[in-house]
């Protein structure tokens, strides 16, 4: 979960989060969510919407749960869960147009079953927006790291379709699947 601060000067979310078209009516699932650096920018993006911040820790929501408060963001609710597991998102069928997985694949060994959970939880037409880290960057995680091949032959699996891919950063990639 310390990723989360030091990858800022990495990663801009709200730059990468230009890469999907957006409205600010929509829902979306923060996997993993953290202390909230992915959730706060598309908090603010999606201002009429909902954003889910869902993370097996309770610990980082709180803190999340306080940068709203002071940021005064209203749209945002925290789940404590598992995405690895089946309805491990608590999510209803079909209820989000978009999930985020920022940094979650490499620490997980259930990658297949998180993006099951995704698209169970997307309306046709959703999107999931993986970013993660460059098998080949210099910095980040030692182990665990998955191959953009690797990520869109899981997502293929579930039945999602890629859509975009581009790059994240300089140490990461971005790649876009959308639910048909």
């Amino acid at each position: 979960m310390h990723f989360e601060f030091i990858m800022e000067g990495f990663l801009n979310p709200s730059e990468v989060l230009k890469q999907l078209r957006l409205k600010k009516d929509m829902t979306a699932a923060d996997f993993g969510s953290g202390p909230g650096g992915w959730t706060i920018p598309l908090a603010k993006i999606l201002e009429d919407g909902l954003v889910y911040a869902i993370d097996i820790l309770k610990a980082p929501l709180s803190v999340l749960e306080g940068t709203a408060r002071l940021q005064n963001i209203r749209n945002i609710k925290t789940i404590i869960s598992n995405v690895e597991k089946n309805y491990g998102s608590t999510l209803p069928d079909s209820s989000v147009d978009l999930v985020l997985m920022s940094n979650l694949l490499f620490q997980s060994e259930k990658q297949k079953e998180i993006f099951a959970e995704a698209k169970r939880i997307l309306k046709i037409g959703g999107k999931v927006l993986v970013i993660d880290w460059k098998e080949d960057s210099p910095v980040g995680p030692a182990q665990g790291r998955v191959s953009l091949n690797e990520v869109k032959e899981m997502a293929k699996m579930v039945g999602l379709k890629l859509e975009k891919e581009f790059e994240a950063g300089i140490y990461h990639f971005g790649l876009v699947f959308v639910k048909t």
